[in-house]
């Protein structure tokens, strides 16, 4: 029986040895949790350092809410001081730069028009094929040439309409149609002469 009294007595005795170190543990993770919460409020008191956008806000802040209330018209008026003040500051700062250029302006003269020679017309000959129109003829122009590869000599034709202000030309006339401004969608050319009447 002693010994069981003995192994007793050893097992309360690591009981209690185990239970003295848990709640030694516990009391250190409380401090350390306590340690940690005291770090946060302290971090919390210091408030972080503003940026200067958010100092010149704050200043703003307190001097609108140290004015007193002002009613809609008194603050229209402040708004309309504010803008004639900028509109005259605009006004000097203007007029300064415009006499800063003008006293470092250097006279250049003019640009002279550029003459251009009247360049050469060009002059086709070709048949009426069609006079109906007013003061307007269809001239077809015959093209016979020489192909470069072959030697053959290959045959085309270009219509164009010409201006004839006195419908001086008529269907079969052989007429010289010399190059001219755009006098209608279509008519690019003057009729210049009538060489041969058709029979």
């Amino acid at each position: 029986m002693a010994e069981t009294e003995n192994n007793e007595n050893e097992n309360v005795e690591e009981v209690e040895a185990a239970e003295a170190e848990a709640t030694g543990e516990a009391e250190a993770a409380e401090a350390a949790e306590g340690a940690e919460a005291e770090a946060t409020e302290e971090a919390a008191a210091e408030p972080a350092p503003l940026t200067p956008a958010q100092e010149r806000a704050l200043a703003r802040h307190k001097e609108a809410s140290s004015r007193p209330p002002r009613s809609p018209a008194e603050r229209q008026a402040e708004r309309d001081a504010r803008r004639k003040a900028k509109a005259a500051a605009r006004r000097r700062r203007r007029l300064q730069e415009r006499e800063k250029a003008r006293a470092n302006r250097t006279e250049v003269p003019p640009t002279p028009p550029v003459l251009r020679d009247k360049g050469v017309q060009k002059v086709r000959q070709g048949v009426v094929v069609s006079a109906k129109p007013d003061k307007t003829i269809t001239v077809r122009i015959d093209v016979a040439r020489r192909h470069r590869r072959y030697e053959k000599i290959v045959r085309s034709s270009v219509t164009l309409h010409a201006h004839d202000e006195n419908n001086d030309a008529g269907e079969g006339d052989v007429v010289r149609v010399v190059e001219s401004r755009p006098l209608s969608r279509t008519k690019r050319w003057r009729l210049d002469e009538v060489l041969e009447r058709a029979r």
